[in-house]
C-alpha cells in the first residue's frame, strides 16, 4: 500500500499580500522537502476542483455562496482581521475541498493506505457559517462528513496537533457523537478555546491544553494520557489528521518547544491506531505552519512516517 500526495497549483494564487504569514512559499516548502529521493514511492496527484454536495454537508448553502460571491475583481478583500481573499483564492479553496473528498475515496476504497492535502488555506478555524484564522471551509469536518456520507464510516476521529484550537472543528461537531475530536494545542493563544472543560453534548471532545514552551516530552505525556486512549477506545473507521506543524520551536506564531521528531512520533502512534481500528485509513491535512524551515522538515518527517504505515 502507498501513500497518497495531493496537491494543486491553485493554491499557489491565493494572494494574501505582503508579509502575511500564510502565504504561497508554505506548499513551495513542503513540496521542496519532499522531492528527496526518499519521497520517491510517493503517489502524486493533483487535487480535483470542488465537490459542491461535499461542502454542504458542513455549511449552509447560503454561506458556501457567499464565500464564493466575496471573491474581489481585483486587489484583496478581508473576511475578518486575519482572513485576507483575492481573485483566485477561491479557486485554491475549491482543489482544497476537492483534494480533501478525492483522499477520503481513495483511503476508504481501499486504493492507497493514506493520504496527506498539501493545500492551502487551512480549515479548522472555520465554523460552520463563519470564516475565521486564515480559514473559509473546514476541510477536516468536510473529510470526516464525506467518509460518513459516501463510503458509510460510523465513527470518525479527528486530531488536531496544530499550535492553534481548531474552533471551528469543536463546534462543527460539539452535538455530534459519531464524530470524536481530540485536540493539542497552546493556551493562552488565538483562538481562546479549547479548555479541558469543552467536552461536547456526548463527551465527543476532548481537549489538551499546552502551556507556552512545552517540550516534546509533555506533548507526548499529553497524548499518551488524555488523547490517544479516546482515539483507540473510540474505534474510528478513519482517522483524519488537522496536521498544523506550527507547534514547531522556530514557528513565529506560536510559543511550543516541538521539533520534526515528535510529529513524526505522533504520527506513528496514529498509524498503530488506525490498523487496530480503520484497516490503517489515515487522511492528513494541512493546516497551519509558518516557518518555512521548520514547516519542510516537519511535513518530511509527517509523511515519512505515513509511508511506513
Amino acid at each position: 500500500m502507498t501513500t497518497l500526495l495531493l496537491s494543486h497549483p491553485a493554491c499557489l494564487d491565493h494572494d494574501t499580500g505582503t508579509g502575511h504569514p500564510e502565504r504561497p512559499d508554505r506548499i513551495r516548502a513542503i513540496m521542496e522537502a519532499l522531492n528527496e529521493p526518499r519521497f520517491a514511492p510517493l503517489r502524486r496527484a493533483e487535487a480535483p476542483g470542488i465537490n459542491r454536495a461535499a461542502v454542504l454537508r458542513v455549511h449552509p448553502a447560503d454561506y458556501v455562496d457567499a464565500i464564493e460571491s466575496a471573491s474581489p475583481a481585483r486587489g484583496r478583500i478581508y473576511l475578518d482581521a486575519d482572513t485576507p481573499m483575492s481573485t483566485k483564492s477561491f479557486a485554491a479553496i475549491a482543489h482544497c475541498v476537492g483534494g480533501v473528498t478525492s483522499a477520503v475515496d481513495d483511503v476508504m476504497q481501499g486504493a492507497v493506505q493514506n493520504a496527506f492535502v498539501a493545500m492551502r488555506p487551512p480549515g479548522h478555524h472555520a465554523g460552520t457559517a463563519s470564516p475565521m484564522g486564515f480559514c473559509f471551509f473546514n476541510t477536516a469536518a468536510i473529510a470526516a462528513r464525506h467518509a460518513q456520507a459516501v463510503h458509510g464510516a460510523e465513527r470518525v476521529a479527528i486530531l488536531d496537533f496544530d499550535v492553534h484550537h481548531g474552533n471551528g472543528t469543536q463546534e462543527i461537531f460539539w452535538s455530534d457523537a459519531s464524530v470524536l475530536y481530540a485536540s493539542s494545542h497552546q493556551m493562552p493563544l488565538f483562538p481562546g478555546t479549547g479548555g479541558r472543560d469543552e467536552c461536547g453534548e456526548h463527551d465527543n471532545i476532548v481537549n489538551a491544553p499546552l502551556l507556552p514552551g512545552s517540550n516534546g516530552e509533555i506533548f507526548k505525556e499529553a497524548m499518551e494520557l488524555a488523547l490517544l486512549p479516546r482515539i483507540d477506545a473510540f474505534c474510528p473507521d478513519l482517522i483524519v489528521i488537522s496536521a498544523g506543524f506550527d507547534a514547531h520551536r522556530r514557528d513565529p506564531l506560536g510559543g511550543l518547544d516541538l521539533g520534526e521528531a515528535d510529529f513524526a512520533w505522533i504520527t506513528a502512534r496514529l498509524i498503530e491506531i488506525a490498523a487496530k481500528h480503520a484497516k490503517g485509513r489515515i487522511v492528513s491535512i494541512l493546516e497551519g505552519g509558518y516557518d518555512l524551515q521548520g514547516l519542510g522538515l516537519s511535513a518530511a518527517a509527517h509523511v515519512a512516517a505515513l509511508m511506513e504505515a
